[in-house]
C-alpha cells in the first residue's frame, strides 16, 4: 500500500499548481503499534519544521465510526495541514530536517492518502 510521495506524484503536484496557499488531506492507517512512531514524527515536524515554512496543522483527529464507508475504508486518523504553496511544501520535503524524521512516518503508517484540496469558491 501507499504510504510516501513519490517523485513521479510530487512532479505532476507542482505542475498541476493552481497557485495560493494548499491545504493537504492526510488520512492515515496505522501498523500495529505506529502510533507512537508517528506520534515522534508529529511533534518534530510541528515543532521544529512547520513554523519555518509558515505553515500549520488545521486540524488532527482520530478517525470514529464511518457512516458510509465500504468494509476497510475506515481511516485511522486525520490530519489537515495548511502550506503557503505546494512549492513550500517540496521545498519542506526536501529539507534536511525533514529527511531525518520522515522515516518515523513511514515505519508507522500501513496506509496513506496525501492529497491537495483546491478550494471551491
Amino acid at each position: 500500500m501507499a504510504v510516501d510521495p513519490t517523485g513521479e506524484g510530487l512532479k505532476r503536484f507542482l505542475a498541476e499548481d493552481p497557485g495560493g496557499p494548499v491545504v493537504m488531506l492526510n488520512l492515515l492507517r496505522f501498523r500495529e503499534g505506529g502510533e507512537k512512531s508517528y506520534a515522534r514524527y508529529s511533534k518534530t515536524v510541528g515543532e521544529l519544521i512547520l513554523g519555518r515554512y509558515d505553515s500549520e496543522v488545521l486540524y488532527y483527529g482520530k478517525g470514529s465510526t464511518a457512516l458510509v464507508a465500504e468494509d476497510g475504508q475506515a481511516w485511522d486518523a486525520v490530519l489537515l495541514v495548511r502550506y503557503p504553496s505546494r512549492e513550500v511544501f517540496a521545498r519542506m520535503v526536501a529539507d534536511p530536517d525533514f529527511q531525518a524524521v520522515a522515516h518515523f512516518r513511514s515505519e508507522a503508517l500501513s496506509e496513506a492518502v496525501l492529497q491537495a484540496t483546491v478550494p471551491l469558491g
